[in-house]
């Protein structure tokens, strides 16, 4: 089916806002806008055929304009926490907005591409989203042209591309911030979902968050999801990593990580029978259980709170800038950034 779109109001500055859905064959549907290239609803059957909007979000555009928990977000050009708020390219440093304690989160709070209007071009089951991003932009150098392209398949998997170009050295390590709720975005808590995670290792962290350099074994910890279990078995154990992140809020170490698409993790819904595969071919996948969420009214009168949502982000590892072993994020005039996410849904 084509895809369809309808004014989704003005950003403050007074420019419309668009909303696109995309629909599969399956009763599948996707909406996503090109305010901040936003995942808004995520529309799926469960087992005995009732339709329900899985992703957390606002009902309107201007929930948007502060979005303090980044629902549905294109998080970039660096997601996640830099120590120090700075980094080093061939000398010179570079220093980013202190957001976070000392470090910088999802690059900039008002300027991030979260908060962006982006171009829009959309074909019979995509969106592709596009905007240029200038030298010094944030803080980071290089002029940029950056594309993120949505597709729904009738293999019911959501597919995320990204692709930038720079043409100076500088620091992209891009992610979606969505967070899902198989049970349906207004269920209440996700610590019956049962989650499994293809990883033998995990980045501990220090008290503010930042990785320690550490890539730790997750056998015998809290951190072990390499047989599948539910979310909320050991998000309480009495565990130092646990406490630092109030839960999970940790990234990951994908086993066998070659570049190529791999299913690196799967999230089960019991009561609706919704299940839904993660497919990668980065480095890392930070698991937030949604420990930090602020109460807050999303979409249909619901009230979101503490674990209202999980997010599964797709990343480099955390600072990956400032650690010498960690995946190399510097791209540049010879290295252009390209990766793919998807998420594949079963009911």
């Amino acid at each position: 089916m084509p895809v369809t779109r309808k004014n989704f109001g003005k950003t403050p500055e007074g420019k419309e806002v668009t909303l696109y859905t995309i629909q599969n064959s399956n009763g599948v549907s996707v909406e996503v806008t090109n305010f901040g290239a936003i995942l808004v609803r995520f529309l799926v059957p469960d087992k005995k055929g009732n339709v329900s909007d899985i992703v957390l979000g606002y009902d309107t555009i201007e929930g948007y304009f502060s979005n303090g928990s980044f629902f549905g977000a294109t998080i970039g050009p660096s997601a996640n926490r830099i120590d120090n708020a700075s980094f080093m390219i061939d000398g010179t440093k570079y220093q980013l907005a202190v957001n976070d304690g000392t470090n910088n989160l999802h690059s900039d709070e008002n300027q991030g591409y979260h908060k962006r209007l982006w171009n829009a071009q959309a074909g019979e089951n995509y969106v592709t989203f596009s905007l240029e991003d200038k030298d010094g932009s944030m803080g980071f150098p290089g002029n940029k042209k950056v594309q993120v392209t949505y597709t729904l398949t009738d293999e019911n998997e959501l597919k995320l591309d990204y692709n930038v170009t720079s043409d100076k050295k500088t620091l992209i390590n891009m992610t979606n911030h969505t967070y899902f709720n198989l049970a349906g975005h207004n269920s209440g808590n996700i610590e019956q979902h049962k989650l499994q995670i293809n990883a033998s290792r995990y980045t501990p962290i220090y008290p503010r968050l930042i990785p320690t350099g550490e890539l730790a074994p997750v056998a015998d910890t809290p951190f072990d999801f390499r047989e599948i279990k539910e979310i909320g078995k050991d998000i309480e154990a009495e565990n130092e990593q646990l406490k630092y992140g109030q839960g999970y809020d940790h990234n990951w170490v994908i086993d066998d990580a070659d570049g190529t698409l791999k299913k690196v993790a799967v999230v089960e819904e019991a009561t609706t029978g919704r299940r839904m595969e993660v497919y990668t071919d980065q480095t890392g996948i930070q698991f937030y259980a949604g420990s930090c969420i602020k109460p807050v009214a999303g979409k249909e009168g619901a009230s979101y709170g503490k674990r209202s949502g999980l997010c599964l982000e797709t990343q480099a590892f955390p600072d990956s800038i400032n650690q010498e072993h960690f995946p190399n994020v510097i791209y540049g005039p010879d290295r252009n950034y390209q990766t793919t996410t998807v998420y594949k849904l079963y009911w």
